[in-house]
């Protein structure tokens, strides 16, 4: 596999009100890389936050929009422009509903599925065929409505397995960009 750079966005909500929220989980991953490398983020034109780092050997820029999930595409194109890194050395680490909580999905393109991030992502770059990383946060209980669901903080039970489902999920994204996505297809999917 060659050294190119890779774009590794975690989507998210920005600010500390949105911070514990389900649907930052993939600010969580992203954090966690660039931890490891102990690097910082730094404001990026592209309205995003920015750690410009190596993650198993490979140069990557890791990111977190500054905008609202809904409207996350325009700064991972812009990133994505600015870098010059072309639509399938982009990895996207995202909350997904319909995996039970903790549990890891890996996958190039498909459809959004419901979840506005990755809509705005793929209208933006004007194409499904990035690299996902789905971490799982299971289904709402009852009959609660999936937006609210996604905004609230994970439990108090959720919280205890929440870092080492994290940190599994930027294992899978170290063994994508040093391995390939089949490779990491087949470590880290969970048959649940």
């Amino acid at each position: 596999m060659d050294a190119q750079r890779w774009l590794v966005v975690g989507l998210g909500n920005p600010g500390p009100k949105y911070a514990g929220n389900r649907h930052n989980v993939g600010f969580l991953v992203v954090d966690a890389l660039a931890e490891r490398e102990r690097e910082r983020f730094k404001a990026h034109k592209a309205h995003a936050e920015v750690a410009e780092t190596r993650v198993a050997g490979v140069p990557v820029v890791l990111a977190k929009p500054r905008t609202y999930m809904n409207l996350s595409g325009g700064p991972v194109a812009g990133l994505s422009s600015f870098y010059k890194v072309p639509v399938e050395r982009v990895l996207v680490v995202h909350d997904e509903l319909d995996i039970e909580f903790g549990a890891l999905k890996l996958k190039r393109g498909g459809g959004p599925g419901g979840h506005n991030g990755l809509r705005s992502v793929s209208a933006s770059l004007s194409s499904p065929e990035y690299v996902r990383v789905r971490v799982g946060i299971g289904r709402p209980p009852g009959r609660m409505d999936a937006a609210t669901y996604v905004l609230r903080d994970f439990s108090a039970a959720e919280r205890k397995e929440l870092d080492v489902a994290v940190e599994r999920a930027a294992d899978a994204v170290e063994t994508v960009l040093r391995d390939g996505l089949e490779k990491a297809q087949n470590v880290y999917h969970t048959a649940r």
